[in-house]
């Protein structure tokens, strides 16, 4: 009974957490209004729940995002410093916008020659998940195990492979490790679906979404305050795209050392920071969630990654000591995988992009820099068949749209069946 009270308070704070509506998460930590640009937090509850009795972790399948990098287009640091930079010639910016011009140039100049690369913040995260997954499951890495790790091409998640590797290997040095970034992976890894990406800019999802966007329009204040002249605003200065690379360049800089001396939040208002954010959170949903504007069918976009996961379980379980998978990847594909198996809700069919928070489909939940799905695999000896598993987003307990053995704990038997179930229901085109 102990046991179970234990649980069930466990599991109580990480649900308050994410009880909480995003409007007043917001407001206690501003970063989180970067979607997909957030900083990676680490897990959020406290301890995790005691696996069944006798029965203990022996395999881990993984795929996690790279850790935080830099943004990736020139114009996404260029564009509101050229435009802040013309005002200053033009004697047009206020005094807070010589300021924040100055801020610009900052965070343009640390990351010069940078795009997209990982940054230090990032590599330290990858090794602290790494850490945390070997001392949470020091039985699945014990003596000469095998670990295999693929990544995807991109540099920024190889190097995020190879930090999590040197972090495992330096606390047992007798893993046997392979590691691979190749095409021949990506099918799987990084796999694109043209048919269903055709279906994102419909007219009913850009309709959708024009709406809701309009009634959020908030640029005016923002950026106005940077420039003394209205009128040279509104006749040279594009509102709208100026604040959107803002709010960007905002978001991201809590992935760079810049951090530590610069912010721009300072120029959002609370409700401000809440809008720009619920424009980002409607467009991460219609294209990557299961909404009926764009087809309902986009997170089967990662079903040839799931099955690759139950195969590669199927493979691991006939061994007495598997030792763990780990795939290194992207946010366009850890985002769909979790609304395709359906973690924490997030399967979620919305019409209504008004009702998106009510609901719990909020992005910052699933997808920050190096954000992971970890399944971890319990039994009771190497030759018992029956395998529990619990799954981890972001290193916390999830739940799954199927029936608990107990706790967070689910029968492997059952997840195999449920989801290759839903993946030939799905019909390519």
């Amino acid at each position: 009974m102990k046991r179970q009270g234990l649980t069930i308070l466990l599991l109580l704070a990480v649900l308050t957490a994410f009880g909480q509506k995003p409007k007043q998460e917001l407001k206690n930590n501003l970063c989180l209004s970067a979607s997909n640009f957030l900083a990676y937090r680490g897990p959020l509850q406290p301890r995790l729940t005691p696996a069944p009795e006798g029965m203990t972790p022996f395999y881990i399948s993984h795929y996690g995002r790279h850790g935080s990098r830099y943004m990736s287009r020139v114009r996404e640091y260029d564009y509101v410093y050229n435009i802040l930079l013309k005002a200053r010639r033009e004697h047009k910016l206020s005094e807070l916008g010589e300021d924040v011009l100055e801020r610009v140039a900052a965070i343009n100049a640390e990351s010069e020659g940078r795009l997209g690369d990982l940054t230090p913040l990032g590599v330290e995260q990858l090794r602290s998940i790494a850490r945390r997954m070997m001392e949470r499951f020091p039985e699945v890495f014990e003596g000469e195990v095998c670990v295999d790790a693929r990544s995807t091409l991109t540099v920024r998640c190889v190097l995020s492979m190879q930090s999590a590797l040197l972090q495992l290997v330096a606390m047992n040095p007798r893993l046997r490790i392979t590691s691979d970034a190749s095409m021949h992976d990506m099918g799987y890894m990084h796999f694109t679906d043209k048919d269903l990406q055709k279906k994102i800019s419909s007219e009913s999802s850009r309709a959708a979404y024009d709406e809701y966007c309009r009634e959020r329009v908030c640029w005016q204040r923002p950026v106005y305050q940077l420039f003394n002249d209205t009128a040279y605003v509104n006749h040279q200065v594009n509102g709208e795209r100026m604040n959107y690379y803002l709010f960007r360049m905002a978001s991201n800089l809590q992935n760079m050392e810049a951090r530590k001396q610069l912010t721009l939040y300072d120029l959002f208002t609370d409700e401000e920071i809440l809008k720009n954010w619920q424009t980002n959170n409607a467009y991460w949903f219609l294209g990557y969630g299961f909404s009926p504007h764009t087809g309902g069918e986009q997170p089967f976009s990662q079903r040839h990654l799931l099955r690759r996961i139950i195969h590669d379980a199927d493979s691991c379980l006939q061994h007495p000591h598997p030792g763990a998978t780990l795939r290194f990847g992207h946010d366009t594909d850890i985002l769909p995988l979790v609304c395709l198996m359906g973690i924490n809700g997030f399967d979620q069919s919305i019409g209504d992009l008004n009702q998106l928070e009510k609901k719990g489909w909020v992005d910052y939940r699933v997808f920050p820099m190096a954000c992971n799905v970890q399944i971890v695999f319990y039994r009771k000896s190497a030759d018992d068949p029956d395998v529990f598993l619990k799954v981890l987003l972001n290193e916390d307990e999830a739940t799954l749209p199927l029936k608990a053995v107990q706790g967070p704990y689910y029968r492997w038997s059952d997840f195999r069946d449920y989801y290759l179930k839903k993946l030939d229901s799905f019909v390519e085109e």
